[in-house]
């Protein structure tokens, strides 16, 4: 007697920062699993890893042009996209400032390019190109467990722990106005890892992070609603 089993296949995801450090290594890790990637770069870059890794897996990875902090390329993207679905969209993006800086220090335009890349602008692109992820889909962000209020116990990176903290509440925000949904969301905590942002001091190696992200945010497909999880599974408090 024959037995099946059930069998997801590998989809497509669209990877909003793509091109170095823990966006990258997103996109290698979903090729590895089968998956498709589109994935987007920086104009100006030239030549970046993800173009590696486009030849290494021909016909799986697509590269689009891409400034989150410029909302027109933003909609261009949607408009290059229409008719396009996704499996998963995840937006990637981040930067940092000096981590002694406080509040009381910090520079009015220093404070609005962390606020504005880090917390804005990625749930514009969410906003933008959410219209292509299917009800079986799963919308996520990369934030950090520096964005938890509870667990600031330590102070430090004043201003970036602030802006993925505003992050983590417009997506609540998102989740809220689209509660009918199906669609699993996802607010991710990848850990300190050692990238050109987190530092040579950071805890985590890629390959002990990304890995082990990329399986939580499997696992969540079909899970409808937000969650605030961290590189293992465990959730965040908010």
């Amino acid at each position: 007697m024959s037995t099946s089993t059930s069998y997801t296949p590998p989809g497509t995801i669209l990877l909003i920062g793509a091109s170095r450090g823990l966006g990258l290594a997103m996109a290698s890790e979903f090729l590895k699993r089968g998956w498709n990637v589109v994935g987007t770069v920086r104009a100006g870059r030239g030549r970046t890893k993800l173009h590696d890794l486009a030849d290494e897996f021909q016909g799986r990875v697509e590269i689009e042009t891409l400034d989150i902090c410029e909302p027109d390329q933003v909609t261009a993207l949607r408009k290059r996209l229409s008719g396009r679905a996704f499996d998963m969209l995840f937006v990637n993006a981040g930067v940092t400032n000096n981590p002694a800086e406080t509040v009381g220090e910090v520079t009015t335009d220093e404070f609005i390019r962390v606020m504005v890349t880090n917390a804005l602008s990625p749930m514009r692109v969410l906003e933008s190109l959410e219209q292509y992820v299917p009800a079986t889909g799963l919308i996520g962000v990369m934030s950090s467990g520096q964005g938890s209020i509870a667990n600031n116990n330590a102070g430090q990176r004043e201003v970036y722990r602030g802006s993925k903290a505003a992050l983590n509440m417009f997506m609540r925000s998102f989740a809220a106005r689209h509660a009918e949904t199906s669609r699993a969301m996802a607010i991710m905590a990848p850990g300190w890892v050692r990238t050109e942002m987190g530092g040579p001091d950071a805890k985590l190696t890629i390959e002990e992070s990304i890995p082990s992200l990329v399986d939580v945010l499997l696992a969540k497909q079909g899970r409808p609603g937000l969650e605030y999880l961290d590189y293992l599974g465990r959730t965040v408090p908010w």
